[in-house]
């Protein structure tokens, strides 16, 4: 197989990360491809340097006082990331994680000049169904790797081979092992018609989408492009809030008397959100150049990516006190592990800035999407999208489902429950492939 040079974005990744790869042209059994859009094997190795600078870094902190309070309205608490920060700097194991990834099939392949990241599975079975599926921040394509052999071999993991799907993850642009855009304009907009282009590149004429956080709002924003081939898409974070409800939580009144428990539950987890855990976005829409210190310490990198919604927090939390949860100390750390090896930390934060400027509308904000869409309703979600919103939000709702477990990381968390929703949530659709 032949060579295929570095585009200069990847170039300038490898010289900021020094990740090692090994790019060369796609075999033919994964489907033509255009001789003037290659797609290149991926295989990632880090020096050992960079992981000896890393556990240097953690062990030198400069740590502040503790907060002032009993709980953890001051942020991510002194004891929390201390525990973290102990673990990471003896006990973690990032080859781990690096054998797990190069054990999957990566590729990269650039789309609208960046290069584009992403893990491709195939299914044994034949009439596996087409599935891209979409990270949000602060996740990366970490958040999908348990669901991979569940959706792909579903005879192995309590399925039927009419359950199966061919599973491609993307890093999203500035995340992970994708390129980092060099100008702004790298909407989720854009994102969206460059998946449409990754998914026709790998000669899938029919496919469905799925995803959260920023995958929802690519994943819905592919549905409302309506490209040719897109027969439904899957959120786990719903875009449905009615334009009055969000009016009257921007005004900070109080909620309208005819909600019903499952809507006032949702304008509470809103309310809350928006009064007390918008933080991290407000910073990235406005200034996400400043973050210079979460670029040069790990601890402060790990606390700025745990402070994103509090009940995600509480459970981390929980997990460094020693409790047994849907994610462990390794997973977070990986996560956390793979933003400070490739150095994303601003690259990623700037996807806010340019959504601010390239606006779109509200990121709750219905989109008008007219394919079938399916929705499940996690209750730890930043909120837990009611059912009679998201009948009104999408006129075409093929599924909706309300689990009793799992927050923002729904796939990272609860992957048995996440696998069997995707597979009930899509079997309407397998009928046109």
């Amino acid at each position: 197989m032949s060579d295929i040079s570095l585009s200069p974005t990847r170039r300038e990744m490898l010289a900021t990360t020094g990740a090692a790869v090994a790019l060369t042209l796609l075999p033919s059994a994964f489907g033509a491809v255009a001789a003037d859009a290659p797609i290149r094997p991926f295989n990632v190795s880090f020096p050992q340097d960079q992981l000896d600078d890393l556990r240097r870094r953690v062990a030198a902190t400069r740590w502040p006082d503790k907060e002032t309070v009993t709980d953890d309205t001051q942020g991510v608490q002194l004891a929390t990331i201390q525990k973290l920060a102990k673990y990471w700097a003896t006990d973690y194991d990032w080859h781990k994680m690096e054998a797990r990834l190069n054990g999957l099939p990566q590729f990269i392949t650039e789309i609208d000049g960046l290069d584009i990241h992403f893990i491709h599975v195939r299914s044994k079975h034949e009439k596996a169904l087409p599935l891209i599926v979409t990270h949000g921040w602060p996740g990366s394509i970490i958040e999908q790797l348990k669901i991979i052999e569940p959706l792909t071999d579903p005879t192995a993991h309590g399925g039927s081979a009419s359950d199966a799907f061919h599973v491609v993850i993307p890093s999203l642009p500035g995340y992970g092992f994708s390129g980092k855009p060099t100008a702004p304009g790298w909407t989720p907009t854009r994102i969206a018609k460059a998946w449409t282009v990754l998914m026709q590149r790998l000669g899938y004429t029919k496919f469905v989408a799925q995803g959260g956080d920023w995958g929802n709002a690519v994943t819905e924003l592919m549905a409302v492009q309506q490209p040719p081939g897109l027969l439904g898409i899957h959120t786990n974070m719903a875009a449905t809030v009615p334009a009055d409800i969000a009016k009257a939580l921007a005004a900070g009144g109080p909620p309208p008397a005819s909600l019903t428990a499952d809507e006032k539950r949702a304008w509470d987890q809103l309310d809350d959100f928006y009064k007390n855990g918008l933080g991290y976005a407000i910073e990235m829409n406005n200034r996400p150049q400043t973050l210079y210190g979460i670029v040069d310490s790990p601890v402060g990198l790990a606390a700025w990516m745990l402070d994103h919604d509090i009940r995600s927090y509480e459970m981390i939390a929980r997990v460094f006190d020693g409790g047994s949860e849907g994610l462990t100390r390794d997973d977070i750390l990986d996560n956390i592990t793979l933003y400070w090896l490739t150095n994303t930390a601003i690259s990623s934060a700037r996807l806010y800035w340019d959504n601010a400027h390239f606006p779109t509308g509200g990121f709750f904000d219905p989109r008008g999407i007219k394919i079938p869409v399916a929705v499940s309703a996690f209750p730890d979600e930043i909120y837990q999208a009611p059912q009679s919103w998201a009948e009104k939000a999408y006129p075409k709702l093929i599924y909706y489902n309300r689990l009793p477990k799992g927050g923002h990381f729904a796939a990272w968390e609860q992957p048995v429950a996440f696998t069997v929703e995707l597979r009930t949530a899509f079997r309407p659709l397998r009928q046109d492939i």
